[in-house]
């Protein structure tokens, strides 16, 4: 026996079922996550700071550095995707979440060799996120120098 169903009266019975997302929990935890990143990225700016003596530009790079290891490590052992499952958004909007999509594209084509795999799939999943960041960039220093003057 076949039932014939219309697609208002299935969707109707799929939100019925659908758990409904905990919207305001998963924010919370974004929120958290994303702002202990700028915490820590803070106090390895203190570190390299008062360790090495150097300028707060020379340890902001090497924050960036650590925190691009970091997750490019997490990455390579399997373990970042795990932590997004658990703490979301938070993790993949800073450098972080760059640095996992830059390393998961150079995994997932390493087979392929470094030139027809790794060089031109690298940036497949990040590309987007440059051209666009360089765009924008552009279209900001225009603005501010037809506002503000050169």
């Amino acid at each position: 026996m076949v039932i014939k169903m219309n697609a208002e009266k299935y969707n109707k019975i799929r939100e019925k079922i659908i758990p409904k997302p905990k919207l305001f929990k998963k924010l919370l935890i974004s929120f958290f996550i994303g702002g202990s990143i700028g915490v820590i990225g803070e106090l390895l700016i203190l570190l390299y700071s008062s360790i090495e003596s150097l300028s707060y530009n020379e340890s902001s790079n090497l924050m960036m550095i650590t925190l691009i290891f970091i997750a490019s490590f997490l990455t390579a052992i399997g373990v970042f995707d795990k932590l997004v499952t658990l703490f979301g958004a938070g993790l993949i909007i800073p450098i972080t979440g760059f640095a996992h999509s830059t390393t998961s594209s150079a995994m997932e084509y390493r087979k392929e060799g470094l030139v027809n795999g790794i060089g031109s799939n690298i940036f497949k999943l990040s590309g987007t996120v440059i051209l666009y960041g360089v765009v924008s960039a552009y279209i900001f220093g225009i603005i501010r120098y037809i506002i503000f003057g050169g």
